[in-house]
């Protein structure tokens, strides 16, 4: 449900209502927030209750089947918190990222559960979450995945690190973009030093194999490089020369269709008009400000390199409008979808 203050619930209420969705699905939450964000989108309760502590003590009755929504009313917060009903306008509070981190460790059990069991998860949709609330409630950390026990900046490094996988990465797919990332959310001071050979190869490699997953047999993927027209020869830097076409080399000898350093200027038009399968992004903004520009709210985040299928809605809490009923779920249904077709993948 991600932040119980943003417009997390709004959002999953819209998308999951009246939609004939293929799969069962299960939404970690509080009742309360649910049913407010419902009346004020103006959405009937559709879905069926349990208490976390009935799931977990196995009395919550039977798994939800095809195209049942199960909400697992997380009775470890009270909807009478005062950071829960804050003066104004919805803000980040310790409260809520402390409810909506536990949700998504929720969510990780109910994947990791053994074979066979009616309730384990093949994947994971991430509502969005508030990375300041996180830090209040004392979830915050580096790149790739955290300083100490639970902390980490956002989903997709928590994740990496709560399913051991170090080769993950962060991917948007829309419409016209496809776009990998090979730094996440780290301070833009630190970048060029976290844009080495291995990470570039690594985003390369895993943008293929994600692309293949998706369909495209044989992707054509474009490298940005990380400074002004691609360093320029090296007048303008050295890290596209030293480390970013190295990594490229590398993946082509290893058969991946892979080009560049390319001025990240020019190449994400080029992408958009259909001559590229995917863009490699030394950076958060470099890769997100195009995609979200051009594909908007179709846009969907997965994390690549998983045991297990996540995607989330390219957006945040919105805490500016949220509790309005105005939120587009778009990128929500879009999430839920690619998840859907992702999980089949994998089962084949």
């Amino acid at each position: 449900m991600g932040d119980p203050l943003g417009i997390g619930p709004e959002v999953v209420a819209r998308a999951l209502d009246g939609h004939a969705w293929a799969s069962p699905i299960v939404v970690f939450g509080m009742e309360w927030a649910l049913r407010r964000a419902a009346a004020q989108a103006d959405v009937r309760p559709f879905w069926r209750s349990l208490l976390r502590s009935q799931l977990l003590a196995g009395t919550g009755g039977a798994a939800p089947e095809a195209g049942e929504v199960v909400l697992v009313d997380d009775d470890r917060f009270e909807p009478g918190h005062p950071d829960f009903a804050p003066r104004g306008k919805p803000r980040p509070t310790r409260a809520g990222g402390e409810a909506s981190f536990q949700h998504v460790l929720d969510a990780i059990e109910l994947c990791n559960r053994r074979r066979g069991d009616p309730w384990r998860a093949a994947g994971i949709v991430t509502a969005p979450i508030a990375k300041a609330s996180w830090e209040l409630a004392g979830h915050a950390g580096g790149e790739g995945g955290g300083r100490g026990e639970g902390r980490a900046p956002g989903h997709t490094e928590l994740l990496a690190e709560r399913f051991e996988s170090p080769r993950s990465a962060m991917l948007f797919v829309g419409p016209r973009l496809r776009v990998i990332l090979v730094t996440i959310h780290v301070p833009l001071g630190e970048v060029p030093g976290l844009v080495t050979i291995e990470r570039v190869l690594r985003a390369i490699e895993l943008g293929h194999e994600a692309c293949v997953s998706l369909g495209v047999p044989s992707p054509r993927i474009a490298v940005c490089g990380l400074n002004p027209h691609a360093g320029e020869g090296g007048l303008m830097g050295i890290e596209d020369e030293r480390e970013i076409r190295p990594a490229i080399e590398a993946a082509t000898r290893n058969g991946i269709r892979a080009s560049g350093p390319w001025p990240a200027d020019t190449i994400f038009k080029a992408a958009a008009a259909g001559e590229h399968d995917l863009i490699v992004a030394m950076y958060h903004d470099q890769g997100l400000i195009p995609v979200k520009l051009v594909d908007g709210f179709n846009t969907v985040n997965v994390t690549v390199g998983l045991p297990v299928v996540r995607t989330s809605p390219a957006h945040g809490t919105a805490f500016n409008i949220a509790g309005r009923g105005v939120a587009d779920p778009a990128s929500m249904v879009a999430a839920i979808e690619l998840a859907e077709s992702m999980c089949r993948q994998k089962s084949v």
